[in-house]
């Protein structure tokens, strides 16, 4: 009799524990290509979302903007959502072919960072920046511009400061010779900073105050954070390779503001519709994207606003291409 009755219980606890494992959800891994300078905010966001939705685990990796695309378009590589520093390259990169929508979602400015051990880092201010740079033994860093968005806006920034200082040939000046290191994107120069390999590297506010560094803030004419300006950012241009052999796409001016997509193939489409939902949300992702030093764009401003999940309409704004 008692065999008969731990038997039931026994056969009760494995019926339980079945019930339970059917019911659990099936972990999803949720892939999202970014550009460099939103690791640390999509890391907080990865955290925080994955306490919301414990089932769905989050799976980053970072590069320049322009490699983060070509990681879909000439690699075929499956992801589910591509984030850009440059909302631009989604457009002329990515969509139609690739993806159908494009979010705006936060902004950013460009900035001159440094730390105490750099040379000249007690002297250097808004009016002799440039001549500092131009200092024999001054070592300084940018990104590579067929690679990242930071790189191409380096030079874009240069070219705006020819203009509002009078001054001529400002990127040969700063951006070659044996003083001048460039890397594949723009955190990549972090270590040289840190370990005292270069003394200035150009970079984007955000990243500068993520990681405690002391930054020159640029005037407003020149450091692409002002949409207000926009029409004078756009007296300037610098070409980038495009996908295709032979190809260039030419990047104007502009004030930063950063993109993102959903994949047509998006294997995990509907964690990713939930993630995007959650980023645009001005009390969950908004509120991360102001703590990591970057502007929040609520309502987001969508390019192909009629091809938006419905989820996704709540948090955003049609925005026309032009």
């Amino acid at each position: 009799m008692m065999y008969s009755s731990l038997r039931k219980l026994l056969m009760l606890a494995l019926l339980v524990f079945a019930l339970q494992a059917c019911w659990q959800p099936h972990e999803v891994r949720l892939v999202i290509f970014h550009a460099g300078s939103l690791s640390y905010p999509l890391r907080e966001m990865a955290r925080e979302f994955e306490n919301d939705y414990p089932h769905i685990k989050v799976v980053s990796e970072a590069a320049g903007s322009v490699h983060t695309i070509r990681k879909v378009t000439d690699l075929k590589r499956n992801a589910d959502i591509i984030a850009s520093a440059d909302y631009q390259l989604i457009n002329k990169m990515l969509i139609p072919d690739y993806a159908a929508f494009n979010l705006l979602f936060a902004t950013n400015g460009m900035v001159l960072a440094f730390t105490d051990k750099a040379a000249f880092a007690n002297e250097i201010d808004t009016v002799n920046w440039i001549q500092i740079l131009q200092r024999e033994g001054v070592k300084k860093g940018a990104s590579d511009p067929h690679a990242d968005p930071c790189g191409y806006r380096t030079r874009l920034l240069l070219l705006l400061a020819e203009k509002y200082y009078g001054q001529k040939e400002l990127i040969p000046a700063i951006l070659s010779g044996p003083d001048y290191y460039e890397r594949p994107k723009e955190t990549d120069l972090l270590a040289l900073l840190e370990t005292q390999t270069i003394d200035y590297i150009f970079i984007y506010e955000s990243v500068a105050v993520q990681h405690g560094l002391r930054y020159l803030k640029l005037p407003d004419s020149i450091n692409l954070s002002n949409p207000h300006l926009d029409q004078w950012y756009a007296g300037v241009s610098v070409n980038i390779r495009g996908s295709r052999p032979n190809e260039t796409i030419v990047m104007p001016g502009e004030s930063i503001t950063y993109g993102i997509t959903l994949l047509d193939e998006a294997p995990n489409r509907q964690a990713a519709d939930m993630f995007l939902e959650w980023l645009l949300n001005p009390e969950k992702g908004g509120l991360v994207i102001e703590r990591s030093g970057q502007g929040a764009v609520f309502p987001a401003e969508a390019y192909g606003y009629n091809e938006l999940p419905w989820n996704l309409k709540k948090f955003s704004k049609n925005k026309t291409i032009h």
